[in-house]
């Protein structure tokens, strides 16, 4: 995948980011159909492309606790 500084997006960190960085993620908006994710360390580096209904999928089970630790 190329970079993603060529890419269109609105990025938005997690809320759970701390002020200090750490491990964070930042999911892309923009992109009809498709959410990015990235590494909010490595901002010009890859980031996954998930179909969005997937990705809707994934958030809901998540925050539903719908997932075996």
């Amino acid at each position: 995948m190329s970079s993603t500084s060529t890419w269109p997006v609105r990025w938005r960190k997690s809320s759970y980011s701390g002020p200090n960085g750490g491990d964070c993620v930042e999911v892309g908006f923009g992109i009809a159909s498709t959410v990015p994710v990235r590494d909010s360390k490595d901002p010009h580096g890859p980031a996954l492309a998930f179909d969005a209904t997937a990705w809707t999928a994934f958030v809901t089970s998540v925050k539903n606790g719908d997932f075996d630790a």
